[in-house]
């Protein structure tokens, strides 16, 4: 069962959702404040928090902010502020998605379970051995820990990833990177290879230089 701490100061919304979200098969730890909530964090496993953004003693994205600090627990917040540089706040600080209030019951339970579900299958990946990409979260990992890529490097061990056991060009990868409009030299490749290889540790060997061709990916070596 997926346990959920919610933190909401009005007490019948409160309530209500407590009682929906528990019909639906959650175990719900619910308060009243920011700084209970704090404390329910440092004691317990949640696989869900839902938090008001207005809250007396620890507002929402201050709390957020400390959650994400410390673990990546997925974060909804409920809110009755629509201002844009509101939201975009809480996207910064790591909230994973808003609901505004007033809002359905039935609405609340659709995104509780969207972003379960979404993050259920990241850690599946997160667990794998070898090189593995998740798509969803643009996000590499070796082994079950993120590989650390600038967009750029993302994008080339992507193409590479993508195209296993195949010799790739440098014209071939900056037409894929830069375009047709791109008038750099070409060794801008070999350096974004090199950054690769280094973020990959031990895997990085997995690209291999075919002299005076390109590089190859092997896919046999990321297993």
């Amino acid at each position: 069962m997926n346990r959920i701490l919610l933190a909401e100061d009005n007490d019948n919304l409160r309530e209500l959702i407590t009682d929906f979200l528990s019909e639906h098969e959650y175990e719900v730890d619910a308060v009243a404040d920011g700084e209970d909530a704090w404390e329910m964090v440092l004691t317990k496993s949640y696989q869900l928090i839902l938090l008001d953004v207005m809250m007396p003693g620890m507002d929402g994205f201050t709390l957020c902010r400390k959650i994400r600090e410390r673990e990546s627990v997925p974060v909804l917040f409920l809110t009755a502020r629509v201002l844009e540089e509101d939201q975009l706040r809480g996207y910064e600080l790591g909230a994973d998605d808003y609901i505004l209030k007033p809002f359905s019951l039935r609405v609340l339970l659709a995104k509780c379970q969207a972003v379960l579900e979404r993050y259920q299958r990241g850690q599946k990946y997160e667990v794998q051995k070898g090189l593995v990409l998740n798509e969803e979260r643009q996000q590499f990992f070796c082994d079950g820990k993120p590989v650390e890529l600038q967009s750029l490097d993302y994008r080339l061990l992507s193409y590479f990833f993508k195209n296993p056991n195949r010799i790739l060009t440098r014209e071939q990868i900056i037409l894929k990177l830069w375009g047709y409009e791109y008038t750099g030299n070409d060794r801008a490749v070999d350096t974004h290879v090199k950054n690769v290889r280094k973020a990959l540790g031990d895997y990085g060997s997995c690209i291999r230089t075919i002299v005076k061709k390109g590089y190859i990916f092997e896919a046999n070596m990321i297993q």
